[in-house]
């Protein structure tokens, strides 16, 4: 029997990951953006909860998924949701540990993440070298300028937001090596790169990519399926994704 996986977040962030999972298997994907509960990142732990609750128990009602993606760092690492038939992204920092020199690690991430125990607790749990520095990192005006679509048409507008928030600290702490560990973040991959040459930027999706293959490699289908959702204004999603290549269809669904 084929595989059906649901992916959300909070807009155009799952996309990132769902080119990953189309690159290494072929499956059915339900892709909801809930743009209406945009940005996730400025959402108490609280009100995430709830969000996130209702959003899994819709997508199990109406498409009965094998695999939940949460396809957002800020719930999967401010709640504790992941389990056998739930996969949420958090920042590879043992693959960042690897590769960096000046044992100085940056994660960039959404405002309710990067102030969470939840990360806190992540870190200390993932057994880094005691040499190892990590740096926490608010991304949430560089999150914005991915959904609001501004990365397309304003681009002297994202390197002013991008060299504000990240100079200071990247040459401060010597800094090689950043995680971009908000699903919208790898769009502004290339601009990021060009700033900053000399620090790699690491994207999850296709460690989390793997993670599903991994799942469903006996359950594939002949080609790639998509259907897309989402909450808010369904014209304005579409037309954001048109831009990146998805011409899909866009339905109008609640949580």
């Amino acid at each position: 029997m084929v595989a059906k996986i649901a992916i959300f977040d909070s807009g155009l962030g799952s996309l990132s990951i769902i080119k990953e999972i189309q690159k290494i298997s072929k499956t059915e994907l339900i892709y909801f953006g809930d743009q209406e509960n945009f940005p996730y990142g400025r959402k108490s732990k609280g009100e995430l909860e709830k969000i996130i609750k209702k959003s899994i128990k819709m997508l199990r009602n109406n498409f009965s998924p094998d695999l939940i993606v949460v396809g957002s760092n800020t719930p999967t690492i401010v709640l504790d949701i992941e389990n056998e038939n739930i996969i949420g992204v958090k920042p590879p920092l043992k693959e960042a540990q690897k590769i960096s020199k000046t044992k100085n690690i940056g994660i960039l991430g959404t405002e309710s993440a990067i102030r969470s125990r939840g990360l806190s607790k992540f870190i200390k749990n993932s057994n880094l070298n005691h040499k190892t520095k990590v740096h926490k990192i608010c991304g949430t005006d560089l999150v914005e300028l991915v959904e609001s679509g501004k990365f397309f048409t304003k681009k002297s507008l994202c390197k002013k937001v991008i060299k504000k928030k990240l100079e200071n600290i990247v040459y401060k702490k010597n800094i090689d090596v950043i995680t971009l560990s908000s699903t919208h973040l790898p769009f502004l991959k290339s601009i990021l790169e060009n700033q900053f040459p000399g620090i790699k930027f690491i994207d999850p999706a296709n460690i989390i990519a793997k993670k599903i293959y991994q799942k469903i490699k006996n359950n594939q289908e002949n080609q790639n399926r998509l259907k897309v959702f989402c909450s808010g204004d369904v014209k304005k999603f579409q037309r954001n994704l048109y831009k990146l290549g998805i011409k899909n269809k866009v339905n109008f669904l609640a949580i």
